[in-house]
């Protein structure tokens, strides 16, 4: 099995963690942080991990469990930009977003809502998974025993950190994070004593940093069952010890972090486990999109304009390679999803698995055909084109300009529906017609006439006219086709000349011609 796409080289890699065949589940972690609405980032994560599950059973044969966990016992820093009701958030800055209400009033939380709408999403692409709530696992004590252990051993677990932190933040230090049992927040607490003997600390409410106002109260609490929780990086290697963590990935931002995790596992008596990093999703403008200010493509609004395969499509390649994820970048990545199907057939038996579509389709299950020329970005141009969003007129010149889309009609009816929306949210209020001036419109009659005249076949025959024109005139041939789209169209780019025609008919371009010389 000498497959060469990236989970498969991860899964060899996991493998050879072990000597011998476990007599357990290999246990897959992802990590969901539900301070703000999941993106796509945060999918991605649960399906690039995936990935690297499936392959892993493809060459062992051995069972595995996948745990999505969240850790809603973090508290709430800051509110995103996307949330509602933020007056009643700021009241609640500092407290764990599992006790905090839910700004949609539809959860008992906060997090709840969070965690509910990750699942939601998770549950559209069938993953297979166990939920665990930071906030349950605690409360629930199954981190007792871990808890337990970093008491024991917090003279070094904060030989471990001090280190990597200023001299200020040393000072009060401590893995530990109790919640204040009179204000209920969790960052205005300072840890004054570790009580080894009864696994318990004591604490006062004394943060005053401006955002999290202690309150002044001061108790002693047990380390059990969701009273404290440890602070990141311990929390990490808790998760790890407890859960018997086989493989987890992470963002390039944590790679520190997971160094520090590591050490702190190893120190409690068990390993940290494979990973690899991936590199972070990135804005329009070049810049980390992030859940905690709200910006960038949230998870339940791709399969609004595309369908979801083309998503995983786009994700599949390269992790440790950024990826710009904005609204521009979906066209394209539906165009490349579906040639990707056309060519899947071609595919010797042997390198399929190397496919990102054997990948995306559960290991080659099912995976649908798809052999007609139509694509996202033809459907968006014939729309354009109509000045229309029709969805029956639309398909009715689709099975005109290709017959064979007949065969995939379930395809093509989705693919529709969600170019109209497309349309009408993201090209429609760009469109911008440019009026022609006179040598323009002489360029454009002349397109006419020979358009008119025109009485052979096929895109490659009609595609001639502009570069005939060009010619004649004596202009490049991209002066004409940047003009065409702006003052036709509306907009900077477009299909090819022959394609477009052959689309919407010879009567509708020169309708459209027409229309423009005589504005």
């Amino acid at each position: 099995m000498n497959f060469k796409s990236w989970p498969f080289k991860e899964a060899k890699k996991l493998k050879s963690r072990f000597k011998d065949t476990p007599s357990r589940p290999i246990n897959f972690q992802t990590g969901y942080g539900p301070s703000g609405l999941p993106h796509i980032g945060t999918f991605a994560e649960v399906v690039r991990t995936t990935w690297v599950r499936h392959a892993f059973e493809y060459i062992t044969g051995w069972p595995t469990k996948l745990i999505a966990f969240s850790d809603d016992m973090d508290g709430l820093r800051k509110i995103p930009n996307n949330i509602p009701n933020k007056e009643l958030l700021n009241k609640n800055l500092g407290k764990p977003l599992c006790n905090i209400p839910d700004p949609y009033c539809e959860s008992n939380s906060y997090s709840s809502f969070m965690n509910k709408k990750l699942q939601e999403f998770l549950d559209i692409y069938n993953f297979d998974y166990s939920f665990q709530s930071s906030y349950e696992a605690y409360k629930r004590g199954d981190f007792n025993s871990g808890l337990s252990i970093i008491l024991q051993k917090v003279d070094e677990v904060k030989k471990i950190i001090l280190p990597t932190m200023s001299e200020e933040k040393q000072k009060h230090w401590s893995p530990f994070f109790p919640i204040c049992s009179k204000c209920g927040r969790i960052y205005s607490t300072r840890v004054i004593q570790h009580n080894v003997e009864n696994n318990t600390i004591d604490y006062i409410c004394d943060n005053q940093d401006g955002i999290f106002e202690g309150c002044g109260h001061k108790s002693n609490v047990t380390i059990f069952n969701g009273k404290v929780k440890v602070g990141w990086k311990v929390d990490w290697a808790l998760r790890w010890f407890t859960y018997e963590i086989d493989y987890e990935m992470y963002g390039k931002d944590l790679i520190e972090s997971a160094k520090l995790s590591g050490k702190i596992v190893r120190l409690m008596g068990k390993y940290p486990p494979t990973s690899t990093f991936y590199e972070l999703f990135l804005d329009e403008d070049g810049r980390k999109i992030s859940k905690s200010i709200g910006k960038g493509l949230t998870i339940d609004s791709w399969i609004k304009y595309a369908p979801l395969e083309s998503l995983l499509y786009y994700l599949f390649p390269n992790p440790s390679q950024a990826k710009k994820l904005f609204w521009g970048v979906v066209p394209k990545s539906v165009d490349d999803y579906l040639s990707a199907l056309r060519d899947y057939e071609k595919i010797s038996s042997e390198k399929k698995p190397d496919s990102p579509l054997w990948h995306i389709y559960n290991r080659g299950t099912d995976i649908p055909r798809y052999n007609t020329s139509i694509n996202f970005t033809l459907i968006n141009n014939l729309i354009s084109a109509l000045g229309a969003d029709d969805f029956n007129l639309i398909l009715d010149y689709l099975k005109r300009y290709d017959l064979s889309s007949v065969q995939y009609v379930s395809t093509i009816d989705d693919l529709i529906k969600k170019a109209v929306n497309y349309y009408r949210d993201f090209l429609l209020p760009q469109k911008k017609y440019r009026i022609p001036n006179d040598r323009e419109k002489k360029l454009l009659n002349r397109i006419h006439e020979l358009l008119l005249g025109f009485e052979g076949e096929g895109e490659n025959e009609l595609q001639t006219i502009p570069f005939d024109v060009a010619r004649e005139f004596e202009v490049l041939p991209s002066e004409i086709f940047q003009m065409f789209y702006k003052v036709i169209l509306g907009q900077e780019r477009g299909p090819r000349f022959g394609t477009f025609t052959q689309l919407v008919g010879k009567d509708r371009v020169l309708h459209m011609l027409t229309n423009a010389i005589n504005s």
